[in-house]
């Protein structure tokens, strides 16, 4: 059961639970919640398209250290937008009942703070999430680790909350555990614009379809959206039922609009698919200019007929008289109070319409028994044309005045379209083309890029250190030197029967062994610890001035070069100061050679994303066009 142990929703499902704060009431009381939520929301949800299921809240008894709650989860597919969207309806429905704190989770875990994840506090990680983040009051929250639990984080792991505990916090404590204004802007930026984006987010086109399809779909329309998943996710057991349409054959086909999600649409327009010569489907050629609408209406008609091949064969009930009551009067009269109807007449066809989404919707998630079995898409599909009559007439006459369809160029997305979409989502903006503007510092360029290296980094990436007071580093030289000793000295017991050979060649004999010993055992009780730092540093002189002499060597830029390349003046002592010169090694200019190098890395990229860029852009430093490249090539043209 849903609610039980802590197991993650499914892929592509978003999880959604309102708990009553304590002393909010009981089952009785969260059961009028869900009641009241369902009005509430009648306006919104009674014509919303869903990819996969819509929003459902259902009473969930207590289960080991889950306490009651009202809840749901919901299969939102491809389309992540009804993710989101579900977000704003819990977040309001937070804010209208006070009573209840919300949770929302999906098989990803916190997403909301994966949304965040860049102000997130340095406390706050995957493992000790659980049952901290809340929406209560219409704002989110987060519940803080306790002083003790703070300092023990690191070596033991802290018993996580349970959900009891977080809501007695969260009701007493709900002011100090709102979520900082960055989190908090960073999650209401993905649920800004609802629910006027609902609109946006549908596109509305013609297609040639049979006339019970039109029929169906203008009793629910929302089952375009089970037939695109029948046709979208296909098999050759379901083509056949395809072969022969016993459902929607193609003789009577008229056209219509039909209301697709921007999800569906692509979906279906995006299929490369030829019908069965057997099932009298034809298209006419590309160049027609309703070519389009028929592909569409002959991959929709598949669809359907799919689902009604698929459906129980058992006669499912019929409409039960369940519009009475107290409860459907209070339904009613929210739709008309949020203009649901939109000033259509009483009795009018558009009217009727959308009486009839409100009152499939009322029974689906209203008044519809926790017990009950849903009935299956090809169920309803057929028990719609059993129990709806239609005129073919009528709908060619419609056909002739269809309002025009939506323009589908969204579909196509240009590279600079990209880059601003990609800009917006992660918060950057494109530096200004003024030129004052672009006058880069190559300094802050090699700053920039030290600062980064010098972060601490761990195998969940670069992370900046707490402080540099909190820890203190230690280096213990004789630890270091025995540890280089076993890793790189070999003992005698270690050596192979190559090394032995070598030894009796050499006539090394066991005295000589032990004296060796003897001697390396009283070096190594005499020589001090700051000794063996200068020996290393004299053996990486030694290895620079080797270096030096080869290409590698004369590859960097060092302080000497960059002196005389700026004031190139002759030397007089060109016999012992140049000798001298060149004991005393110059030392390599570090943050000429970085910047040389990174700015010959971002020109290699000519234009595209590398990971000069990437790098400097994640640290707010964009480089300009290399110019010199551009003007040579230009020259080069003409």
């Amino acid at each position: 059961m849903e609610g039980c142990g802590r197991a993650a929703p499914a892929e592509d499902a978003v999880r959604y639970r309102l708990f009553a704060v304590p002393g909010a009431g009981g089952e009785e009381r969260l059961r009028r919640c869900a009641d009241g939520i369902a009005v509430r929301l009648a306006p919104l949800l009674a014509a919303y398209i869903w990819q996969r299921q819509r929003f459902r809240l259902r009473y969930v008894p207590p289960c080991g250290d889950t306490p009651e709650h009202i809840g749901g989860s919901t299969l939102f597919g491809d389309n992540v937008e009804d993710e989101w969207f579900i977000v704003y309806l819990v977040r309001e429905i937070s804010r209208a009942f006070p009573e209840l704190a919300a949770r929302v989770d999906d098989n990803d875990g916190e997403f909301l703070l994966i949304e965040a994840a860049d102000f997130l506090p340095k406390w706050l990680s995957p493992e000790n999430s659980e049952n901290r983040v809340f929406f209560y009051k219409g704002e989110l929250h987060i519940i803080p680790l306790s002083e003790t639990e703070e300092q023990q984080w690191e070596e033991l792991p802290a018993e996580g909350l349970t959900i009891s505990e977080a809501l007695t916090l969260l009701s007493a404590h709900s002011e100090e555990f709102l979520a900082a204004e960055p989190i908090r802007r960073a999650v209401y930026k993905r649920i800004d614009g609802y629910p006027e984006k609902i609109q946006a987010s549908y596109h509305r086109a013609h297609c040639y379809l049979p006339a019970g399809i039109v029929a169906v779909l203008k009793q629910r329309p929302s089952l375009v959206a089970a037939a695109v998943q029948a046709f979208y996710l296909r098999d050759p057991s379901d083509l056949r039922a395809c072969r022969s349409f016993h459902t929607f054959p193609p003789e009577e086909r008229v056209m219509t609009t039909v209301t697709f999600t921007k999800c569906l649409y692509a979906q279906l327009v995006q299929q490369k698919f030829a019908p069965d010569r057997r099932s009298g489907y034809t298209l006419p050629p590309p160049s027609h200019p309703q070519y389009k609408a028929h592909e569409l209406g002959m991959k929709l008609a598949h669809g359907f007929e799919i689902l009604c091949s698929k459906c129980s064969k058992v006669s499912p009930d019929l409409k039960r008289n369940v519009f009475r009551g107290p409860l459907w009067e209070r339904y009613l009269h929210s739709l008309k109070e949020k203009d649901y109807f939109k000033g259509e007449m009483e009795g009018s066809a558009k009217y009727l319409e959308l009486l009839r989404m409100a009152e499939h919707y009322f029974q689906q998630s209203v008044n519809k028994p926790e017990s009950s079995v849903e009935m299956s898409p090809g169920d309803e599909i057929l028990t719609l044309l059993r129990t709806t009559t239609f005129d073919v007439k009528e709908f060619e006459r419609e056909a002739t005045c269809l309002p025009p369809e939506d323009d589908d160029s969204w579909l196509e997305i240009t590279p600079d379209a990209l880059d601003q979409m990609l800009k917006e989502a992660t918060g950057g903006s494109q530096p200004s083309s003024n030129e004052e503007e672009q006058k880069y510092d190559l300094e802050a360029v090699a700053e920039s890029m030290k600062a980064f290296v010098s972060k601490v980094s761990t195998h969940k990436g670069a992370e900046m250190p707490w402080s540099s007071d909190e820890t203190n580093v230690t280096f213990d030289v004789d630890s270091f030197t025995k540890a280089l000793d076993r890793i790189l000295g070999a003992d005698s017991e270690e050596l192979d029967s190559d090394d032995l050979d070598e030894e009796e060649e050499f006539n090394f004999s066991d005295e000589d062994d032990d004296d060796l010993d003897a001697e390396n055992q009283r070096e190594d009780e005499e020589v001090s610890p700051n000794e063996l730092i200068g020996s290393l540093k004299s053996y990486m002189d030694e290895m620079d001035r080797e270096l030096a002499q080869t290409n590698v060597g004369k590859s960097f830029t060092t302080q000497k070069k960059r002196a005389s390349s700026a004031k190139a003046a002759p030397s007089q002592n060109a016999g012992l100061g140049s000798e001298e010169e060149d004991a005393e090694l110059t030392p390599v200019d570090v943050d000429m050679n970085l910047v040389t190098n990174l700015l010959e890395s971002y020109s290699a990229q000519a234009g595209l994303a590398g990971p000069t860029s990437n790098i400097l852009q994640s640290m707010g430093v964009y480089l300009p066009e290399n110019t010199d490249r551009i003007g040579s090539s230009e020259g080069a043209a003409e």
